[in-house]
């Protein structure tokens, strides 16, 4: 299982869960479990079959754009986290 951290405004989407466990060999493999779990989430995160440029993920302290982005591989007891642009519109 790997945590993911959900950011305050996407909680609404979580049934208010900050953090949640679930399993994925990849980062978008992982992001796409989530989205079947909370399906009003994939607006937020995804567009078609990638993630959305402005959704930054941190697998541990490290930005996955500096490693191999969604195809990035995960491991028992990683943690990922959601950080949502600031700027723009409303969720």
């Amino acid at each position: 299982m790997v945590q993911i951290n959900i950011p305050t405004p996407l909680r609404k989407f979580t049934d208010d869960h900050s953090k949640l466990d679930l399993e994925g060999n990849t980062v978008l493999e992982l992001i796409e479990n989530l989205t079947e779990k909370y399906p009003s989430l994939r607006p937020f995160l995804l567009d078609g079959d990638s993630i959305r440029p402005y959704i930054k993920l941190f697998l541990g302290d490290q930005d996955i754009d500096s490693l191999e982005r969604e195809r990035t591989s995960l491991k028992e007891g990683d943690i990922l986290s959601i950080i949502p642009a600031i700027a723009g519109g409303a969720i």
